[in-house]
């Protein structure tokens, strides 16, 4: 039998490593918009930690400095968390796009595996159906040698 060679094995190679290479920006992506959720649960805890702490100071001797200082500390944990929700949002964006372009070239791979396929199966119809016209051309040939033999003998 001979060796089935796809001519596109080239291209369904390259969609395999294009594949592999979008799940890896994929998962860098994931990871990043990850490391940026939990930079903002470290900013909420801080905040929460200066909202404790302020609370805490009005308890006490009143200090107006100390007071102060505190809800400033607050409101610049706000405005990092706002920033942190864009970086957020932009990290989700990312991740969506990587998402979306591993989906196209998983398709892709796919649309190209189901061509090799489809060649496969028709080189086994040929193959088949040259294996079945030798088998005939053997068997024709040994039938007529034998035919020749006895009208010899």
């Amino acid at each position: 039998m001979a060796k089935f060679i796809y001519r596109m094995q080239n291209i369904l190679n390259i969609k395999y490593k294009l594949e592999d290479q979008a799940k890896n920006e994929f998962m860098i992506a994931n990871r990043v918009l990850q490391e940026e959720e939990e930079k903002k649960k470290r900013l909420q805890d801080r905040k929460t930690g200066y909202q404790e702490e302020g609370k805490r100071l009005l308890m006490q001797k009143l200090d107006m400095f100390k007071i102060m200082e505190n809800k400033e500390a607050i409101l610049r944990m706000e405005e990092y968390i706002k920033e942190q929700d864009a970086v957020i949002l932009k990290a989700r964006k990312k991740v969506e796009e990587k998402a979306a372009k591993l989906a196209e070239l998983r398709q892709e791979r796919k649309a190209q595996e189901k061509l090799r396929e489809k060649a496969f199966e028709l080189f086994i119809q040929e193959e088949n159906s040259r294996e079945s016209k030798e088998i005939d051309e053997l068997v024709s040939f040994t039938y007529g040698r034998k035919q020749k033999e006895n009208s010899k003998g």
